[in-house]
């Protein structure tokens, strides 16, 4: 069986604080912007012919990074006590992605890819 994947992609605009001395100059609030690509995987196709539907993929995406558009992540109440790191941010937004798919998805997996500049990235894998 063939293993395909869907992916979308969109932005935030945050500011944060990586407040310890391990984070050097990041320790102080600064912004940033994080190009964000959401893969989506499956295990064939649906009975479409498609991983999910492109328009209900670019929505999803949509609507789980507007809660952090244009915030200052250390006053979110669901990321207290954490560093905001790239990697925090995007495990956050892989768990909210899962949770918010339909209940007959289908899919495998998700993995959520953050661009914080060209030369740096992270990103996670989540098991459905």
């Amino acid at each position: 069986m063939s293993r395909f994947r869907l992916t979308v992609d969109d932005h935030i605009m945050i500011a944060h604080s990586l407040n310890d001395p391990f984070f050097g100059p990041a320790q102080n609030l600064h912004g940033a912007t994080l190009s964000i690509q959401a893969s989506f995987f499956r295990d064939g196709l649906n009975e479409f012919g498609v991983v999910m539907d492109i328009g209900a993929a670019s929505e999803l995406l949509a609507s789980t990074l507007e809660p952090l558009r244009y915030k200052n992540l250390d006053e979110l109440a669901e990321l207290q006590d954490r560093f905001t790191t790239t990697e925090v941010i995007i495990e956050h937004i892989a768990q909210s992605l899962a949770a918010g798919l339909p209940a007959e998805h289908g899919l495998s997996a998700i993995e959520v890819e953050a661009e914080e500049h060209p030369r740096a990235r992270a990103s996670v894998w989540v098991q459905l």
